[in-house]
């Protein structure tokens, strides 16, 4: 199952930058994270200042 951004997310970019695939990126609202790419490694919700990222 794929991690997914809220609405929570400030867009500090430290999900980004822990993400090992490069699954995230910068939408219109908040980070965003291709489920196509996310290898549900949980790297990103570990750096999430805001606790904004969880599995769908």
């Amino acid at each position: 199952m794929a991690y997914v951004i809220g609405s929570e997310c400030v867009s500090c970019g430290a999900c980004a930058g822990g993400c090992p695939v490069g699954a995230i990126s910068e939408g219109d609202e908040h980070y965003v994270i291709d489920a196509d790419t996310c290898i549900e490694c949980g790297a990103c919700a570990e750096t999430c200042p805001m606790g904004a990222i969880t599995q769908e």
